[in-house]
């Protein structure tokens, strides 16, 4: 891992490694200036002169160093974590570090997005690269001037010194340093030498959160904005038939109503155009006035007529619909191992379980909210975006815009959990400005965000084992889900390979409400669905859960199935030091304990929730967690997203429920849609396999596992096995059962 060949640079007058998997690393050092040594933290930074060293860093004359974080911000901690690997092959100390957010900068970097748990996977090679040649070509000037070979010479704290003890600020040599060849071998750390990576950095943005400092979406203010909001169909299924404004023109501060739509239906021609686009595609009126308070409240005032365009769906026919899928023939095949149809024509016992879960919202704490300015020559758009380079790509087709012209900058998000991911909002307040050709920020309200939004789609899964002389012999997963399956990845997770007869079927209902990606897409109800079953069949087999998936994964170790995602080794790692950690083999008395181990999101984790009775009710007291992600970057931020991740799949496996009624939500705000509150958070306990591999996601892994732990800690608590979200609805404790 020392030494990386980075030979695709060319020089114009910068230099740019475009081949690397993170992007933009642009060395141009005829513009960054002095760093001194021992530089301190100045009292205010901002009377400090900073210059560009290069498309990620600028550097002050007394050392101090602003290391730009490329991708978006969602409370993930990627604006500290990408940064630190800069830093450390840099070799500056992180005190003197300041950080600030990236724009969007296609020319420079590459995968700007917040999703999928890859943002560190992806970058972990490629912002090392760029502290690392930055490194090296200050110390091979430095060398040059001294007339000495650069092995002689070594870097820290942004101070160059050579074998005779010389010493050189990185500033001394700038100028000699532009005018040298960038090095094609670029030596990187080994993991024994990190100084920042594996140390705890505190969230760089967290004096500025707890002050209440500018940082979010809903923060940003420019003079001479103007605010908007939208009134959207109330339900999916209808649109605008006409409308009266007379009263909401009326009320103090609204400046004007405008309809907005019609560039957005332009677009629909495409043969599946994105959720972002058909949410934007509807007719919608428009509140335009001088304040937030204004624009909501002559939004109220509208008198609008809607109209039936689809028909209205009802959640009580979902289910109907969906269990005819699984009950019937039209499945598309993800993977086919084996003869599992002769597996269970052989089999001794067949076990057969269906598992249900409804749609959810997202419910981001900060609603949906974006800034636009369109004028004549350019488009500026500012706000929390998940996935910044699509929405201008969207925003430039709406528009009819040259893509160059349009400029996205990014706030820090108040949770997005892929909602953020569809730029809707954002096309919205573009098309806004377009046509009243001011700037404006549109805001939603939590009415707004719950009820015209993406959801999770609603899911069943039908599990069948087949047993023959004690053995799982045969496997086979149906999904009948709304609008979509699972992705290609997903069925060849664990059990995939450790069972010989294995097939994965899913079938598709169509349907005019949006869903789409909910934090760790479809494996945050797949895995409650298939390790409950897991467990179960233990039961069935009489063995004990964890040691039959040890033996499980034995039958994969040696694999030369490339199709596999999981490393058998890895996830044993994680269950024997999840099991260890817990007191698994030796449970207090009253505490029940579930067990659950997954692979998702490039991440091994292993779970073990403990539960008590309490008032004859089940309480989640304790989740254990080990995780297996490789060499951890910032194990302060790192337990962070593992405990958010726990408490979030505990809360939403127990009490999240949605539905619709007549193509309308059935609850638009935290009165209604039950959420796990402060006094129901489980304690998290967390632990790291360690080693030098290189780092994987953390930010949804953790989730999956957690609602199939303390199901099955339930079922041990009440003797009744779970096979509906949410739980609460779903329990019985042992003394009703029957």
């Amino acid at each position: 891992m020392s030494k990386q060949k980075t030979s695709n640079f060319s020089r114009r007058g910068f230099l740019k490694a475009s081949s690397l998997a993170s992007g933009g690393m642009l060395i141009g050092f005829n513009l960054f200036t002095a760093c001194k040594p021992k530089a301190e933290m100045p009292i205010d930074i901002s009377k400090l002169n900073f210059a560009d060293f290069n498309a990620f860093i600028k550097i002050a004359e007394n050392g101090m160093v602003t290391i730009f974080s490329p991708n978006p911000e969602i409370g993930q901690g990627v604006k500290t974590s990408m940064p630190m690997l800069i830093a450390e092959e840099l070799n500056v100390e992180w005190k003197n570090v300041v950080v600030e957010q990236g724009v969007l900068d296609t020319e420079n970097y590459t995968r700007q997005v917040a999703g999928g748990s890859q943002s560190i996977r992806f970058g972990w090679e490629a912002l090392r690269q760029t502290g690392a040649t930055a490194r090296q070509m200050l110390v091979n000037a430095a060398a040059a001037r001294w007339n000495v070979d650069a092995k002689e010479c070594t870097a820290k704290d942004g101070v160059i010194t050579n074998a005779a003890g010389e010493t050189l600020g990185y500033g001394d040599v700038v100028k000699e340093a532009a005018l040298l060849e960038v090095p094609e071998n670029i030596e990187l750390k080994e993991p024994k030498d990190f100084t920042i990576i594996g140390t705890d950095a505190t969230n760089v943005d967290i004096d500025k959160i707890v002050t209440g400092q500018p940082l979010f979406g809903l923060d940003y203010k420019e003079e001479g904005m103007v605010y908007a909001s939208v009134l959207r169909p109330p339900a999916f299924g209808q649109i605008l038939e006409s409308f009266d404004a007379t009263e909401a023109k009326k009320i103090q501060g609204v400046l004007d109503v405008i309809t907005i739509g019609e560039k957005a239906r332009k677009l629909l021609n495409s043969e599946d155009p994105a959720w972002s686009v058909k949410l934007c595609s509807s007719d919608k009126v428009v509140v335009i006035a001088s304040s937030t308070w204004a624009a909501m409240k002559g939004k109220k005032a509208i008198k609008a007529v809607w109209k039936i365009d689809t028909p209205l769906e009802n959640s009580e026919n979902h289910n109907k619909e969906l269990l005819s899928l699984l009950d019937g023939k039209k499945f598309k095949t993800m993977r086919s191992d084996g003869d599992v149809k002769k597996a269970f024509a052989q089999a001794d016992k067949i076990v057969e379980k269906t598992y249900e879960s409804p749609f959810l919202p997202h419910n981001c704490m900060e609603p949906m909210n974006f800034f636009a300015s369109v004028n004549e020559d350019k488009v500026r758009l500012v706000g929390p975006i998940q996935t910044p380079e699509a929405l201008a790509t969207s925003v430039s087709t709406l528009l009819d815009r040259k893509l160059e012209d349009i400029s996205v900058e990014m706030t820090r998000m108040g949770g997005g959990f892929g909602r953020r991911l569809y730029g809707d909002f954002a096309m919205e307040v573009a098309e806004i400005s377009d046509v009243i050709r001011k700037p404006v920020k549109m805001i939603s309200s939590r009415e707004d965000d719950m009820t015209t939004g993406v959801y999770r789609p609603a899911i069943k899964y039908r599990i069948k084992a087949s047993i023959k002389k004690g053995e799982i012999t045969g496997y086979q997963l149906k999904e009948a889900a709304v609008n979509g399956n699972m992705y290609g990845l997903i069925p060849n997770f664990f059990p995939a390979g450790a069972i010989e007869n294995y097939q994965v079927d899913v079938a598709s209902l169509k349907s005019n409400i949006t869903t789409g990606a909910w934090r760790a897409p479809y494996t945050n109800f797949l895995s409650y669905a298939e390790q409950s079953f897991l467990d179960e069949l233990a039961e069935v087999l009489e063995k004990d859960p964890v040691q039959m998936r040890l033996d499980l994964l034995q039958k994969v170790k040696g694999t030369k199935d490339e199709k596999i995602k999981y490393s058998p080794e890895r996830l044993e790692g994680v269950i024997n030091l999840a099991v260890e950690k817990s007191g698994y083999r030796t449970p207090k008395e009253g505490v029940y304990q579930g067990f659950c181990s997954y692979y998702c999101h490039n991440t091994h984790v292993a779970e073990v929730a403990d539960v008590v009775m309490e008032n004859n009710q089940p309480v989640v007291k304790r989740v254990t967690v080990a995780v297996d992600c490789g060499i951890v970057v910032n194990p302060l931020g790192a337990i962070n997203q593992i405990e958010g991740g726990v408490v979030d799949g505990v809360g939403h496996a127990m009490y999240g429920d949605f539905s619709f009624k007549e193509g309308e939500p059935d609850r638009n705000n935290y009165g209604a849609y039950r959420l796990i509150r402060m006094n129901e958070a489980p304690k998290v306990d967390t632990y790291f396999v360690k080693n030098d591999l290189s780092p994987t996601g953390l930010g949804e892994p953790t989730l999956p596992p957690a609602g199939a732990a303390v199901s099955i800690a339930i079922t041990k608590a009440t003797g009744n096995r779970i096979y509906k979200q949410p739980f609460i609805d779903n329990m019985a404790p042992k003394e009703i059962i029957g």
